[in-house]
Protein backbone atom coordinates (compact mmCIF):
# COMPACT_ATOMS: atom_id res chain seq x y z
CA UNK A 1 0.00 0.00 0.00
CA UNK A 2 1.22 3.01 -0.99
CA UNK A 3 1.23 5.70 2.06
CA UNK A 4 1.02 9.29 1.04
CA UNK A 5 -2.53 10.45 1.66
CA UNK A 6 -3.21 7.37 3.56
CA UNK A 7 -4.61 7.60 7.16
CA UNK A 8 -2.23 5.47 9.19
CA UNK A 9 -2.94 4.54 13.07
CA UNK A 10 -0.04 3.91 14.93
CA UNK A 11 0.02 2.87 18.43
CA UNK A 12 3.73 3.78 20.50
CA UNK A 13 3.96 6.85 18.94
CA UNK A 14 5.29 9.30 21.26
CA UNK A 15 8.91 7.90 21.27
CA UNK A 16 11.36 5.10 19.88
CA UNK A 17 10.17 3.36 16.25
CA UNK A 18 6.89 4.52 17.02
CA UNK A 19 7.65 8.26 16.94
CA UNK A 20 10.04 7.17 13.73
CA UNK A 21 7.38 5.85 11.82
CA UNK A 22 5.11 8.94 12.62
CA UNK A 23 8.04 11.12 11.61
CA UNK A 24 8.33 9.31 8.64
CA UNK A 25 4.79 8.62 7.57
CA UNK A 26 4.32 12.17 7.02
CA UNK A 27 7.36 12.34 5.26
CA UNK A 28 5.55 10.33 2.82
CA UNK A 29 2.63 12.37 2.45
CA UNK A 30 0.32 10.59 4.86
CA UNK A 31 -1.81 11.81 7.80
CA UNK A 32 -1.30 10.01 11.42
CA UNK A 33 -3.17 8.93 14.08
CA UNK A 34 -0.84 9.02 16.95
CA UNK A 35 -1.52 7.03 20.08
CA UNK A 36 0.32 6.49 23.01
CA UNK A 37 0.06 6.42 26.91
CA UNK A 38 1.78 9.85 28.13
CA UNK A 39 0.65 12.73 26.51
CA UNK A 40 4.20 14.90 27.21
CA UNK A 41 5.89 12.18 24.73
CA UNK A 42 2.82 12.85 22.00
CA UNK A 43 3.51 16.24 22.77
CA UNK A 44 7.49 16.27 21.94
CA UNK A 45 6.36 13.92 18.52
CA UNK A 46 4.13 16.63 17.54
CA UNK A 47 6.69 19.14 18.38
CA UNK A 48 9.33 17.26 15.97
CA UNK A 49 6.49 17.38 13.04
CA UNK A 50 7.12 20.64 12.98
CA UNK A 51 5.17 22.36 10.03
CA UNK A 52 3.67 18.82 8.69
CA UNK A 53 2.01 18.69 12.57
CA UNK A 54 -1.65 19.93 11.16
CA UNK A 55 -1.15 16.31 9.68
CA UNK A 56 -1.14 14.20 13.17
CA UNK A 57 -3.65 14.07 15.81
CA UNK A 58 -2.74 12.96 18.97
CA UNK A 59 -4.32 10.34 21.07
CA UNK A 60 -3.65 9.42 25.21
CA UNK A 61 -5.23 5.95 24.94
CA UNK A 62 -3.52 3.19 27.33
CA UNK A 63 -3.88 -0.02 24.87
CA UNK A 64 -4.84 -2.16 27.57
CA UNK A 65 -7.98 -0.17 28.44
CA UNK A 66 -10.41 -2.30 26.07
CA UNK A 67 -13.35 0.61 26.47
CA UNK A 68 -10.80 3.24 25.56
CA UNK A 69 -9.44 1.10 22.34
CA UNK A 70 -13.34 0.79 21.11
CA UNK A 71 -14.08 3.90 21.45
CA UNK A 72 -10.42 5.10 19.38
CA UNK A 73 -11.99 4.42 15.99
CA UNK A 74 -14.82 6.37 15.83
CA UNK A 75 -12.47 9.41 17.50
CA UNK A 76 -9.99 8.94 15.01
CA UNK A 77 -12.91 8.71 11.66
CA UNK A 78 -14.17 12.06 13.34
CA UNK A 79 -10.86 13.64 12.49
CA UNK A 80 -9.90 12.04 9.46
CA UNK A 81 -12.75 10.17 8.21
CA UNK A 82 -11.16 7.50 7.60
CA UNK A 83 -8.37 4.96 8.30
CA UNK A 84 -6.25 3.29 5.61
CA UNK A 85 -3.35 1.50 8.09
CA UNK A 86 -2.93 0.64 11.37
CA UNK A 87 0.53 -0.04 13.06
CA UNK A 88 0.99 -1.74 16.09
CA UNK A 89 4.20 -0.74 17.22
CA UNK A 90 4.04 -0.10 21.28
CA UNK A 91 5.39 -2.90 23.36
CA UNK A 92 7.69 -3.05 26.91
CA UNK A 93 9.99 -5.52 28.08
CA UNK A 94 10.13 -7.79 31.12
CA UNK A 95 12.95 -7.56 33.96
CA UNK A 96 15.80 -9.60 32.68
CA UNK A 97 15.28 -12.42 35.27
CA UNK A 98 14.22 -16.10 34.81
CA UNK A 99 10.83 -16.97 34.57
CA UNK A 100 10.21 -18.40 37.91
CA UNK A 101 11.76 -15.28 39.41
CA UNK A 102 9.25 -12.62 37.44
CA UNK A 103 6.38 -11.69 39.45
CA UNK A 104 2.91 -12.09 38.42
CA UNK A 105 1.83 -8.59 37.96
CA UNK A 106 5.09 -7.92 35.20
CA UNK A 107 3.74 -11.80 33.53
CA UNK A 108 0.39 -10.03 33.17
CA UNK A 109 1.61 -6.06 32.27
CA UNK A 110 3.91 -7.54 29.49
CA UNK A 111 1.14 -10.13 28.28
CA UNK A 112 -1.31 -6.92 28.31
CA UNK A 113 0.70 -4.59 26.10
CA UNK A 114 2.41 -6.59 23.59
CA UNK A 115 -0.37 -9.19 23.20
CA UNK A 116 -3.42 -7.61 23.99
CA UNK A 117 -3.16 -4.74 23.28
CA UNK A 118 -2.07 -5.71 19.90
CA UNK A 119 -5.09 -7.55 19.88
CA UNK A 120 -7.60 -5.00 21.02
CA UNK A 121 -6.55 -2.87 18.54
CA UNK A 122 -6.62 -4.97 15.40
CA UNK A 123 -10.31 -5.89 16.59
CA UNK A 124 -11.27 -2.65 16.49
CA UNK A 125 -9.40 -1.43 13.46
CA UNK A 126 -10.48 -4.33 11.22
CA UNK A 127 -13.98 -3.25 10.55
CA UNK A 128 -12.56 0.60 9.09
CA UNK A 129 -9.58 -1.06 7.06
CA UNK A 130 -12.15 -3.61 5.46
CA UNK A 131 -14.46 -0.64 4.01
CA UNK A 132 -10.98 0.75 2.17
CA UNK A 133 -10.14 0.00 -1.41
CA UNK A 134 -6.47 -0.83 -0.31
CA UNK A 135 -5.46 -0.85 3.32
CA UNK A 136 -2.63 -2.62 5.55
CA UNK A 137 -2.49 -4.14 9.15
CA UNK A 138 1.00 -4.40 10.63
CA UNK A 139 2.06 -5.96 13.90
CA UNK A 140 5.43 -5.66 15.66
CA UNK A 141 6.40 -8.78 16.60
CA UNK A 142 10.57 -9.23 17.72
CA UNK A 143 13.73 -11.47 16.99
CA UNK A 144 12.45 -12.74 20.69
CA UNK A 145 9.16 -14.08 18.96
CA UNK A 146 10.83 -16.44 17.41
CA UNK A 147 14.08 -16.70 19.21
CA UNK A 148 14.33 -17.25 22.73
CA UNK A 149 16.11 -15.08 24.65
CA UNK A 150 17.16 -15.89 28.63
CA UNK A 151 15.79 -13.33 30.92
CA UNK A 152 13.05 -12.48 28.54
CA UNK A 153 10.86 -15.40 27.88
CA UNK A 154 7.47 -14.09 28.55
CA UNK A 155 8.31 -11.21 26.84
CA UNK A 156 9.33 -13.29 23.70
CA UNK A 157 6.34 -15.67 24.22
CA UNK A 158 4.14 -12.34 23.76
CA UNK A 159 5.68 -11.76 21.00
CA UNK A 160 5.46 -15.04 19.53
CA UNK A 161 1.46 -14.78 20.26
CA UNK A 162 1.85 -11.34 17.83
CA UNK A 163 3.70 -13.40 15.19
CA UNK A 164 0.96 -15.89 14.99
CA UNK A 165 -2.23 -13.40 15.56
CA UNK A 166 -1.14 -11.81 12.41
CA UNK A 167 -0.07 -14.58 10.41
CA UNK A 168 -3.48 -16.14 11.31
CA UNK A 169 -5.11 -12.55 10.04
CA UNK A 170 -3.32 -11.90 6.80
CA UNK A 171 -4.67 -15.74 6.39
CA UNK A 172 -8.13 -14.75 7.41
CA UNK A 173 -7.93 -11.31 5.30
CA UNK A 174 -6.48 -13.12 2.48
CA UNK A 175 -9.40 -12.57 0.19
CA UNK A 176 -10.14 -8.94 1.20
CA UNK A 177 -8.58 -5.46 0.52
CA UNK A 178 -6.72 -5.69 3.75
CA UNK A 179 -3.07 -6.86 3.54
CA UNK A 180 -1.05 -7.80 6.18
CA UNK A 181 2.41 -7.64 7.23
CA UNK A 182 4.82 -8.78 10.29
CA UNK A 183 7.34 -7.09 11.67
CA UNK A 184 10.67 -8.22 13.69
CA UNK A 185 13.00 -5.92 14.76
CA UNK A 186 15.88 -7.08 16.66
CA UNK A 187 18.03 -5.04 18.80
CA UNK A 188 17.28 -1.41 18.32
CA UNK A 189 18.61 1.91 19.71
CA UNK A 190 15.39 2.52 21.70
CA UNK A 191 14.32 4.01 25.45
CA UNK A 192 11.95 0.79 25.92
CA UNK A 193 14.35 -0.14 29.19
CA UNK A 194 12.38 3.29 30.58
CA UNK A 195 9.04 3.02 29.26
CA UNK A 196 8.71 -0.47 30.45
CA UNK A 197 9.07 0.83 34.03
CA UNK A 198 12.37 -0.86 34.34
CA UNK A 199 14.54 1.33 36.81
CA UNK A 200 17.94 -0.02 35.87
CA UNK A 201 19.61 -1.47 32.57
CA UNK A 202 20.48 -4.97 32.59
CA UNK A 203 24.30 -5.77 33.93
CA UNK A 204 26.91 -8.40 33.27
CA UNK A 205 29.38 -10.14 31.05
CA UNK A 206 27.12 -9.16 28.14
CA UNK A 207 26.64 -5.77 28.94
CA UNK A 208 28.19 -3.39 26.39
CA UNK A 209 29.47 -6.13 24.12
CA UNK A 210 27.97 -7.03 20.83
CA UNK A 211 27.02 -4.62 18.15
CA UNK A 212 25.49 -1.33 18.39
CA UNK A 213 21.92 -1.52 18.29
CA UNK A 214 20.38 -0.51 15.22
CA UNK A 215 18.78 3.00 14.91
CA UNK A 216 14.83 3.63 15.55
CA UNK A 217 14.83 6.06 12.63
CA UNK A 218 16.27 3.10 10.23
CA UNK A 219 14.04 0.49 11.79
CA UNK A 220 11.44 2.96 10.78
CA UNK A 221 11.79 3.41 7.45
CA UNK A 222 12.89 -0.62 6.60
CA UNK A 223 9.19 -0.84 8.29
CA UNK A 224 7.46 1.47 6.15
CA UNK A 225 9.11 -0.07 3.01
CA UNK A 226 7.88 -3.36 3.73
CA UNK A 227 4.82 -1.79 3.99
CA UNK A 228 4.73 -0.18 0.88
CA UNK A 229 5.63 -3.44 -0.62
CA UNK A 230 2.92 -5.56 0.60
CA UNK A 231 6.11 -7.49 2.53
CA UNK A 232 4.46 -10.85 4.77
CA UNK A 233 7.88 -10.56 6.82
CA UNK A 234 9.82 -7.47 7.33
CA UNK A 235 13.09 -8.61 9.70
CA UNK A 236 14.24 -5.61 10.88
CA UNK A 237 18.10 -5.14 11.71
CA UNK A 238 21.24 -7.58 10.39
CA UNK A 239 20.83 -9.34 13.67
CA UNK A 240 17.51 -10.13 12.88
CA UNK A 241 18.11 -11.33 9.57
CA UNK A 242 20.75 -13.79 10.23
CA UNK A 243 19.10 -15.41 13.25
CA UNK A 244 15.99 -16.00 11.43
CA UNK A 245 18.40 -17.70 8.72
CA UNK A 246 20.08 -19.51 11.06
CA UNK A 247 16.72 -20.55 12.99
CA UNK A 248 15.57 -22.12 10.29
CA UNK A 249 18.73 -24.51 9.58
CA UNK A 250 19.67 -24.91 13.61
CA UNK A 251 17.04 -24.49 15.94
CA UNK A 252 19.33 -25.60 18.86
CA UNK A 253 22.61 -24.11 17.81
CA UNK A 254 20.90 -20.68 17.13
CA UNK A 255 19.15 -20.79 20.96
CA UNK A 256 22.60 -21.75 22.10
CA UNK A 257 24.11 -19.34 20.25
CA UNK A 258 22.10 -16.67 22.22
CA UNK A 259 22.62 -18.08 25.59
CA UNK A 260 25.74 -17.91 25.38
CA UNK A 261 25.49 -14.37 24.55
CA UNK A 262 22.96 -13.58 26.95
CA UNK A 263 23.55 -15.36 29.96
CA UNK A 264 25.78 -12.63 31.99
CA UNK A 265 22.93 -10.42 31.86
CA UNK A 266 20.88 -12.92 34.29
CA UNK A 267 21.09 -12.89 38.18
CA UNK A 268 23.58 -15.71 39.58
CA UNK A 269 21.24 -18.89 40.01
Amino acid sequence: MKLEDKVVVVTGGGSGIGRELVLQLLSRGAHVAAVDRSPATLAETLGLAGDRADRVARYEVDITDRAAVRALPERVIARFGAVDGLINCAGIIQPFVRVADLDDDAIDRVMAVNFGGTLWMSRAFLPLLRERPVAHLANVSSMGGFLPVPGQTVYGASKAAVKLLTEGLASELEETSVRVTTIFPGAIATNIVTNSGLTTTPGGDAAGKGPAPYPAADAARDILDGIEHDQWHVFVGRDATLMDRLVRLAPRRAARLVYRKMKGLLPPT
